[in-house]
């Protein structure tokens, strides 16, 4: 794969998610070649595609490498991707302190992001001493950037008096923004509240829509909690979400849907 850029390529923060709108190959080619001339932005989406496979051979050291150039040069996302790698061992050992401190670096320069990564360690624990109020105030700051999944939680942390005094009227706020947002948990957790409030229409419309969004993890665990709703008509979604599962999945996800009564 050639690094160089012809006049036509030649690459600007401003205009290089312009170019991306092509194969993965295409794209790959145009961020290595930037990535290389010192484009930061696509130095850490260099790491992002390496780690992932899209459109160049996977290598997650690599991938951790061009994160730690980035991170040099000040780079908040590139901190918390090297927070990723820590936590989850792409390329590296898993570093728990490492991570947290890596998290703590985007988060200090103001990534939504890198606050909620580092609340996500705080509130369990994890390469950090456990501490529910300072993993509320991240989730909080990334939340009023914006953050839609930590909006979800921050309506958690006040549902479940988790940091924070519980509140149910803000839990409930917070949920809506995270549904509104676009976040498939905030809209499971805005669905759970409709349901304590009888309001079943809106409820399943909530439902759907993060049936549509969710992932995987989020699916099975969703399908399990449909199946205990006392009401009919939402409980019959539990087979949609078992479906869906089914596609994404495994073996067992079709054998979870099989086992379904009819």
């Amino acid at each position: 794969m050639s690094a160089t850029l012809t006049r036509s390529e030649a690459v600007t923060t401003e205009h290089l998610q312009e170019l991306l709108n092509h194969s993965d190959e295409s794209r790959a080619r145009v961020i290595l070649a930037a990535a290389r001339t010192g484009e930061l932005q696509a130095q850490v989406m260099l790491g992002q595609i390496l780690l992932q496979g899209l459109g160049i051979q996977r290598d997650p050291q690599l991938a951790l490498t061009w994160f730690e150039l980035a991170a040099q040069r000040g780079s908040a996302m590139a901190f918390n991707m090297l927070g990723r790698c820590h936590e989850h061992g792409w390329g590296c050992a898993v570093d728990l302190p490492a991570a947290a401190d890596h998290y703590h670096q985007a988060a200090e320069r103001s990534l939504d992001w890198g606050m909620y990564n580092l609340a996500n360690l705080m509130a369990t624990g994890r390469g950090v001493e456990r501490d529910l109020a300072a993993a509320f105030s991240l989730y909080l700051q990334a939340a009023e950037l914006g953050h839609a999944k930590s909006m979800n939680l921050v309506g958690r942390c006040y549902e479940d008096g988790l940091g924070v005094a519980s509140d149910p009227a803000a839990a409930h706020t917070w949920y809506r923004r995270s549904a509104q947002a676009g976040d498939f948990r905030g809209q499971f957790s805005l669905a759970g509240v409709l349901i304590a409030q009888g309001l079943f229409e809106e409820a399943e419309d909530w439902l759907r829509q993060a049936l549509a969004n969710g992932n995987l993890k989020f699916l099975r665990s969703a399908r399990q909690a449909l199946l205990q709703v006392p009401l009919a008509r939402l409980r019959a979604i539990a087979r949609d979400y078992h479906k869906r599962a089914a596609e994404l999945g495994d073996a067992g996800d079709q054998q979870a849907l099989e086992a379904l009564a009819p």
